[in-house]
Formats: structure tokens, sequence, C-alpha cells
């Protein structure tokens, strides 16, 4: 019974890292992450086509024409004599005059690659670039001169965004109207747009109001089994991640069903969305034809009437996914807008332990540290679970010699055998999934971990120590290629790094330690089983390797000082150990 009950976790654990983590790895090996900017000349030779580029989980253009071009679109289109320029604590950038449209934005805290001369991350880019990204804000009428995208608005002489100077940009259309757009932003990434019409005219007018978000899905991040990428947005209270982009371009046009609390796209890192007034708005998601995608928002129909205006008013959010940010902006009234972050059905175990980890680099100012003592807090909350692992491990070795008499008697008669062995276990206060606790225990927070490397922005192009300088990317020092001295590529699974390496060696010590295994075949699945896990997790975050080395170092202290507390475990152990060895030498000769 003990034997086919450790086979079963045995096998419960492999398909479970086989699920969580095969799929993951074969996704990075088809779509492989490319961090670093390709350099402007070697685009300009066009090495690929575009359409044979993939999207990669940070996002981005990947196909180097592509990157030459929008280096060389964007000297042109940011021209600062149509523009007012924007400059924030979270954002720099400039509106154009030109449709009044926000379309040139980038992050201040974060860097497009790990290296910072990379410049910052962008997040709007102009109609007609390669990574085109912008909102717009207007109005659309019946029989009216209304603005529009070849519109120049008047801005303010040396107008100048800033989160003290908001910005009014008017357009008269000769016919008794007067549009406003009047800009105002925050410290961080919000945009709150008033989009105003005065009636100067003898008769009223009829308008709606309307805001929309255009982007490329060339920029777009890998939409993945367990994050996403492309549309999203809370209708009635609930976070929809979803349509993704080939079911937009499928079906032409998704309607939102339901109240729209706010809409946009995300990517894994970034995302822009549009937040109604009071007043409401519907809202649909639309493909425009040569990855060109728009998220709509309308307003119903106002009417001005004369000698009267109206305004309706639209946040924009357009930046980073930081939880504290996202949470603040909740804080004022954005349904559920924290839920952004594509934490997935398991966020009451993954969010605690993300601001766990937050708190502790607060403390000690490096993630990889704090990775570490978070590992010690855990180890610590389990070690009593520990203790009793082992004095479980203990009771059942003591009983064995009872268990084979059982085995022996009944072994005709397996319903009688089991019968008799959980009597056996009953009458001497035994359980055999006792030792299975502390790794079921581990499971949610490791995942909770892993998660967090993913998604959460905080954890991208933080540095630990010497040459781990991204703990949210695979271990950069590979053997096949030895540490990079040899000019090629390693392959995603086969990307066995120094990290992975560490991994394998401390869980096949940990292993080690443990008694040895009655059945033969189990006693070979713990041999293999390290430099298997070796294998799986080397495409994965150097911090989920650290957590998971430091954990293996932590347990291997453990049961080093639990054996010494249970001198007749060790005794046990050791004897089973030099059984297995001679039944080892027996079986070759």
């Amino acid at each position: 019974m003990e034997n086919h009950n450790q086979r079963n976790l045995i096998l419960a654990v492999v398909l479970t890292a086989l699920i969580l983590f095969g799929w993951d790895a074969a996704l990075r090996y088809m779509y492989p992450n490319a961090d670093k900017a390709q350099p402007v000349a070697e685009a300009a030779a066009g090495a690929a086509p575009a359409d044979a580029a993939k999207p990669t989980r940070e996002g981005g253009l990947t196909a180097p024409a592509d990157i030459a071009a929008e280096a060389r679109d964007l000297k042109t289109a940011l021209n600062p004599a149509a523009r007012v320029a924007i400059a924030a604590p979270g954002l720099t950038g400039s509106i154009n005059l030109a449709g009044g449209v926000l379309d040139d934005l980038t992050t201040n805290r974060h860097t497009a690659a790990l290296d910072p001369k990379e410049g910052p991350q962008r997040i709007f880019s102009p109609a007609g670039t390669p990574a085109q990204h912008y909102a717009q804000f207007g109005w659309v009428g019946d029989n009216l001169a209304v603005p529009n995208a070849a519109t120049v608005w008047t801005a303010p002489a040396g107008a100048k965004l800033t989160p003290q100077t908001p910005v009014t940009l008017t357009w008269n259309n000769g016919a008794g109207l007067t549009f406003a757009l009047t800009y105002a932003i925050d410290a961080d990434y919000m945009v709150t747009v008033k989009q105003t019409v005065a009636n100067t005219g003898g008769a009223p007018v009829a308008v709606k109001p309307f805001a929309l978000i255009n982007r490329t899905s060339k920029t777009a991040s890998l939409d993945s089994f367990n994050v996403h990428s492309g549309p999203f947005g809370a209708f009635d209270g609930t976070v929809s991640f979803g349509p993704d982009y080939d079911d937009v371009t499928e079906a032409g046009q998704v309607s939102n069903a339901g109240k729209t609390d706010w809409i946009g796209f995300t990517d894994v890192y970034w995302m822009t969305s549009l937040i109604p007034d009071k007043a409401g708005a519907t809202s649909d998601f639309r493909a425009m034809g040569n990855d060109i995608y728009r998220a709509d928002l309308v307003y119903g129909a106002v009417n001005v009437g004369a000698g009267q205006q109206v305004a309706r008013t639209t946040r924009l959010f357009a930046g980073a996914k930081e939880s504290q940010v996202l949470d603040r902006y909740e804080e004022t009234g954005i349904v559920n807008f924290g839920l952004a972050i594509d934490w997935g059905w398991f966020r009451w175990f993954e969010k605690p332990i993300f601001l766990l980890l937050t708190k502790l680099f607060e403390l000690a100012g490096n993630f990889g540290v704090a990775i570490i003592l978070l590992t010690l807090i855990v180890r610590g909350i389990m070690f009593p679970i520990a203790q009793k692992q082992f004095a479980s491990m203990a009771a059942m070795r003591a009983i064995q010699p009872k268990m084979k008499a059982i085995q022996e008697r009944y072994k005709d008669d397996k319903p009688k055998q089991q019968e008799e062995i959980m009597a056996l276990y009953k009458k001497e206060g035994v359980n055999p999934l006792a030792g299975c606790l502390p790794i079921f225990l581990q499971i949610p927070i490791f995942f909770a971990l892993y998660k967090t490397l993913i998604v959460a922005v905080e954890m991208r192009h933080q540095p630990f120590a010497l040459w781990i300088k991204d703990l949210s990317a695979p271990d950069p020092l590979h053997i096949l290629n030895l540490f990079g001295l040899l000019p090629f590529e390693v392959p995603a699974f086969l990307g066995i790094g120094v990290l992975a390496i560490l991994l394998g060696i401390t869980m096949w010590l940990q292993f080690k330690l443990q008694p040895a295994q009655m059945d033969p075949v189990q006693q070979q699945v713990f041999a293999i089983m390290p430099w298997m896990m070796m294998f799986i997790m080397a495409p994965f975050a150097a911090g989920l390797l650290i957590y998971w080395i430091t954990s293996n170092v932590l347990t291997i202290a453990q049961q080093k000082y639990l054996y010494s507390k249970h001198p007749q475990l060790k005794a046990q152990a050791e004897k089973d150990a030099a059984d297995a060895a001679r039944a080892k030498e027996r079986a070759k000769s």
C-alpha cells in the first residue's frame, strides 16, 4: 500500500510539472524572447520579411525591416512644430495637433530593453508607423462639420501638458460650433480628456462623442494559455481577458454586452484603456485590416441647444501595469482596475505572495535577495510540518516488519491485505500520506512566484548578482556554447545554465538524504528526477530557479538537523542505502 501511494505521488508530481512547465517550455522554444532590439544596420539589410516575425513575451516589433522603418518614421512623424509636448513623472511624449491625436508616449520608469541605452519603453506611436498605436477623441453627427483625423487644432502658444498645466485644443467648424479637447495628466499613466461642444448658432444640434484606441498587433506580446495579450476590458463589473486578435479578425466586429467599465488592449506588461464617464457608453472591438485593430467607446447622442455647451470626460490609461498604481486607480472608482493584471484563477494566493515579495524588496533593495528571504519564510513556516513528516517516516519504518508479514500472509488476497494494512496504520497511529503535505503546501507558493515572474512588470529587468541581470528572464549562461564563448544561440530546450545545474545538484543531494525506497522502480525515478527537472526548469525565469535552489539547500539543512533529532531514522536510512547498494551489486553480477 505504501509503495502504491508513493508511486502515485511521484507520477502526480511528474505529471504536474509537465503540465505546468512543459507547455510553457515549448512556447519559449517556438517563440524565443527577443529582449534586445535589433541594430538598425542589421534591420536595414532585411534579414527577414515582416510576416516571418513571431511575437515575444515582451512584445514590440520583431521583424528587422519593421524595426528599421519605425526608427526612420519616428524622426519624421514627431515633428515638434506641429505638436504639444507632454512632460510628466510617468510619461513623456506629445499630442499631434493634426487630428488632436495622442500618439506619442514613452514611459519614464521602464526601459525598452535590459540595456538602458536602448531608451525608454514606447507605448504610443503615430499612425502609419510600423508600431502604430494611438488614442483619438472626437464626435460624429449627421449633416454636421465635425473634426476628423485631418483637422488641425489650435493650441495656446508655448503650451506643454504637465500635471500642473492642462492643455486645451480648440477648433471652430465655421457653422456655429466650437469643439474643444482639454487634456490633463497625472504623475503616473492616466490622461483625462474633456470633450466639449459649444453651440453659438441659432439651432440645436445633436452629436455623439466617442473615444478610440487604434493599434497594430505587430507589437503585441505573446498570447499564451496562461497570460492573455490582446483586446480586453471590464463589463458589468467583470474583467474579460478576450477576445483575442484572431477572434476579432474572424468576426470583423465584436460588440461588448453590458455596461462598459473600461476597454482597451493589453500586453503582458503594458496596457492602454479607455474609462468612460458616468454617462456610460457602448463599446466594441474592430478589425481594420493589415493587422490594425480598434477599441471603440461611443457615448449616446447629446443635444446641444443654441447658446449651450455639453461635455463628456473620458480617462485614458496608457502605461505599465504596475500593481500599486492600478490599485490606486481602482480606489478612485475604476471597477476592478487592479485585475487588469492577468493573475488568473488563483490570484487569491498569487497576489499575497507578490505583495510579500515587494515588501521584502523594499527591505532588501534586491529582488533576488527578496526571493531568498521569501524562501526562508516559507521554509520556516513549514518547519513544524517537516518535523511531523520525519516523525511519520520514522513510524513507517518502524512498522515495516509488520507490513511485510501482512503482505506475505495475504499475498493471494489483495483486498484483505489492504484491509489489514489500513488497520495496522490505524492501530499504530501512522498516516502514510503525512509526508506528502510539505509538497502540496509548496505548490501554491511555487506557482504564485512563477506567475509573478511572468506578469509583474515590477520584476522585469530586476538584477540579482553577478551574471543574473534579469530575474524574470532565463539564465543567460549556457553550457552548450561554453557560457557565451562560442558564437551560437542555444535552443531553449537545451539551454542548461549554471542555475539549472545547481538546481539538479541540490535536488540530487536532497534525495540522497532521504531513506532508500522499498520499490526499486521508485528508487530509479528518484535517481533521474533531479536531472529531468534540470532540463524542464532551465528555460524558466532565473528568479524561479533561485527560489527552488534555496528551498533545496534549506531542505537539506532541515534534513540533517532532523536526522540528528531522530538518530534511529538516520541509522535506518543508512542501512537502507547499504542494502540497496548491495542489491544493485548482486543484480550486476
